[in-house]
């Protein structure tokens, strides 16, 4: 999103104590307990997938100090490496907030979100934090509703949201939103974007044409392609066809990016500035290419993520995946939460929708009213063998 929507507000507001409290929290955590390490020799520590507080029995669990907690995510399966890597930060969030007001099982979506739900449901879980995956959401949704229970997705489709279900996944929209609008405080006027066929592809090509017109600019062409190379370069030539641009969108990930970047240097776009989305973030590996070298994409910060990546490679011996922050963040928000929240009861959700906002790893956020996460995003530059922060992420939101 733009600066200028954003709307910076200095001073503390009502509205704004909410956020401050979570993000005092946030900076406590920074992260706590991050010197503990792996004695060498020794295996990592497997995910836990509960927290124990004595005997279970059937029906609801016998634990009348802390709240009930639901993680969905998949455990097995091809997603099952981001998957654990959300449990696993989810788990260290437990561990630094105390674990106290909390108790969270987790539950593997990929054997059948529906069945993983009504579990959840059954076993007293008064909110579920996923799932991750937006056919799962899907599945979950009319069971959580049903017995009243919020969802809080890592799912970043729109389509999804709302009647209880809010997302804390990267919109590619806000993404696209904020990088179009810094490109244009650097002068350039007119736009042209690329864009992977399907759903991603439609809605970011949806959500740059809005972005350009907001941001005051001119949109000179969008093209789609299947990411073969023939079809790339078809899209790449197409789009020289059309009109000269100051600017151009890949609305893809940096490994597509780095192959489209030399066909648009040779064919119209020699001295277009490249843009990027939130999907770069993950793959550090594109600051080693010179084609993406100078170019900008906007993003939720990595200033603490870095700190919760080396404890969790302390504590599990590996690297997480970068959206591991949104299990962690999803803990720190119920857990805020459960401050005024009486054990037992149904989760209270009008709190999400705060419009002070919220902070976590990765930075202020706040949801709308159609329950998806309004980020603080800032915009990277994609520098020699690293990423630059050229526009920092806003601090908080106005009203």
């Amino acid at each position: 999103m733009a600066e200028a929507v954003l709307r910076l507000q200095p001073a503390v507001t009502r509205k704004s104590r909410l956020f401050g409290t979570f993000g005092v929290l946030v900076a406590g955590l920074a992260l706590a307990g991050c010197q503990t390490m792996i004695p060498k020799g020794k295996p990592a520590p497997k995910p836990v997938t509960e927290q124990p507080d004595g005997p279970v029995g059937p029906g609801l669990p016998e634990d009348q100090l802390r709240h009930r907690v639901a993680l969905l995510v998949p455990m097995t399966g091809s997603n099952a490496g981001v998957g654990e890597s959300i449990a696993n930060a989810a788990n260290l969030a437990v561990l630094d907030t105390g674990g106290k007001q909390i108790r969270m099982t987790t539950y593997d979506t990929a054997l059948g979100a529906a069945a993983a739900a009504q579990k959840a449901i059954a076993d007293g879980n008064k909110v579920i934090l996923g799932p991750l995956l937006a056919e799962d959401v899907r599945a979950v949704a009319p069971i959580a509703r049903k017995a009243n229970v919020p969802i809080i997705s890592f799912s970043n489709d729109a389509s999804v949201s709302g009647g209880g279900t809010w997302l804390l996944g990267y919109s590619p929209a806000q993404s696209i939103e904020r990088v179009v609008g810094f490109a244009r405080t650097k002068g350039a006027a007119s736009f042209a974007g690329l864009a992977p066929n399907g759903v991603y592809g439609q809605r970011a090509s949806s959500a740059m044409i809005r972005a350009v017109e907001a941001a005051g600019g001119r949109m000179v062409g969008m093209q789609n392609y299947d990411r073969s190379q023939k079809s790339m370069q078809a899209a790449v030539t197409r789009l020289a066809q059309t009109s000269s641009y100051d600017a151009l969108l890949i609305a893809d990930s940096g490994g597509v990016a780095v192959q489209l970047a030399p066909m648009v240097r040779k064919g119209g776009g020699a001295n277009a500035h490249l843009l990027g989305t939130e999907l770069w973030n993950t793959e550090g590996a594109i600051a080693n290419s010179p084609v993406l070298r100078g170019a900008w994409f906007a993003s939720v910060s990595d200033g603490l993520y870095t700190q919760l990546s080396t404890k969790y490679r302390a504590r599990y011996g590996k690297a997480p995946y970068r959206l591991s922050s949104l299990g962690y963040d999803a803990v720190l928000l119920v857990t805020r939460v459960a401050r005024d929240w009486k054990v037992g009861t149904a989760f209270p959700g009008r709190v999400l929708g705060d419009a002070g906002g919220f902070a976590g790893i990765d930075g202020a956020f706040r949801f709308d009213k159609d329950g998806i996460a309004q980020r603080a995003l800032e915009v990277q530059q994609v520098d020699a063998g690293r990423f630059t922060v050229v526009s920092p992420a806003p601090k908080t939101f106005g009203d």
